[in-house]
């Protein structure tokens, strides 16, 4: 990696995480040294890590994920982590406590969930170089019994609202026109708690738990609205985690949008069809096909997810008390074992790149993209 003045720090944030297979160390092996060089390392921990608890979801649930697997994160460096995802309620409240227990054992400031919405609500900040950095996140894609309260445990929030527009040919039965929108109080409350933040940091992440899952280059109406929100309120980067799959990267007002990190380590069983599998997984399972049209590689069956989404990449930023003033990715590729690989070598890093500006071309972003030896630097 390039090195940076003494008054700038390195920002890195990855997609998705589930750890949920032995060895986990193994997975995060060789990103490890370029994840540990960052300043500040930003995660989104996608189900719960504990032994207590029962299901309480009616969505499909993920089954928890032992303790133990959090250790890795901390010796890649991680201190800054959401677990506002649609999974963090699935083992209801000891779910909830012990991975937010842990993750602070580790060293690591955690938003997103909490006993209470306010506690869901409260940003996690760090401290590195002098320079103070703010993490809020929110849940946009439900389910709402994983809401948090005033008085419930659960996940900070964005409402979307869904409308069904009926074709108007004269043809019964034909597929309706789906658009969502962004609940404008829900908008408003979110923008707050931005605002809030704001004065408190030099440096204010905003990460959205948003998007279509397992679908090629597809934003959905409500999310670029969504994250211009953000951006207005004060956010100076949008990090965006669900979709299990890579999406573009947009620039607005400066100031970058990672529609989707994809998946970074997500290693699991639980979606692989097995002895031991609940009916309403194996709904799923057989669903997922239909829905999304891909089936896993089944030389990995702990990664049972679109085989595309193994091209990903870690967002990288450099940052001063004055804000972000460069950012961009580095490529990465998820090998056969599930971990991802760093690609700091052009010609080994060109498809990932290529793969890049493909979708953010087909979903309607314009961006540049420069090689700067080691990572890819992102303009508008």
């Amino acid at each position: 990696m390039e090195s940076l003045s003494k008054n700038q720090a390195l920002i890195f944030a990855t997609g998705d995480i589930i750890i949920d297979e032995p060895d986990p160390h193994s997975f995060f092996e060789p990103s490890k040294g370029l994840l540990s060089s960052g300043d500040f390392v930003v995660g989104q921990i996608e189900v719960p890590h504990t032994d207590r608890g029962e299901s309480v979801s009616t969505d499909v649930p993920a089954p928890p994920a032992p303790p133990e697997n959090l250790a890795p994160l901390k010796d890649c460096g991680f201190n800054l982590c959401t677990t506002c995802g649609n999974h963090a309620h699935d083992n209801g409240v000891p779910g909830i406590v012990d991975t937010l227990d842990l993750l602070g054992k580790l060293g690591i400031a955690a938003t997103g969930t909490g006993l209470n919405l306010k506690q869901a609500k409260t940003p996690a900040i760090v401290e590195r170089k002098g320079i103070r950095v703010g993490l809020i996140g929110y849940n946009a894609v439900g389910p709402r019994e994983g809401w948090a309260t005033s008085q419930k445990a659960g996940v900070s929030y964005v409402q979307i609202l869904t409308h069904h527009e009926p074709s108007p040919r004269a043809t019964p039965g034909l597929a309706a026109k789906v658009y969502t929108f962004p609940e404008p109080d829900s908008v408003a409350d979110m923008q707050a708690d931005i605002r809030a933040l704001r004065d408190q940091v030099d440096i204010l992440l905003v990460a959205l738990h948003k998007g279509m899952v397992h679908t090629h280059a597809e934003l959905q109406m409500y999310e670029r609205p969504l994250a211009h929100a953000a951006i207005d309120a004060g956010a100076d980067a949008v990090i965006g985690h669900h979709a299990h799959i890579l999406r573009g990267i947009e620039v607005y007002k400066g100031r970058p949008i990672y529609h989707n990190l994809g998946n970074f380590v997500c290693v699991t069983h639980a979606l692989t069809p097995s002895g031991d599998n609940t009916p309403e997984r194996m709904r799923w399972i057989e669903q997922r096909k239909k829905l999304f049209g891909f089936t896993p590689d089944p030389e990995m069956p702990f990664y049972a997810f679109n085989p595309e989404s193994r091209k990903t990449i870690l967002a990288r930023m450099s940052a001063t008390r004055d804000g972000i003033d460069e950012f961009g990715f580095v490529p990465c590729y998820i090998n056969k074992q599930g971990a991802p690989e760093p690609l700091t070598d052009y010609e080994q890093a060109r498809e990932i790149i290529d793969y890049v500006g493909q979708i953010s071309e087909e979903e309607g972003l314009s961006i540049q993209m420069t090689w700067r030896g080691s990572w890819v630097q992102v303009t508008g």
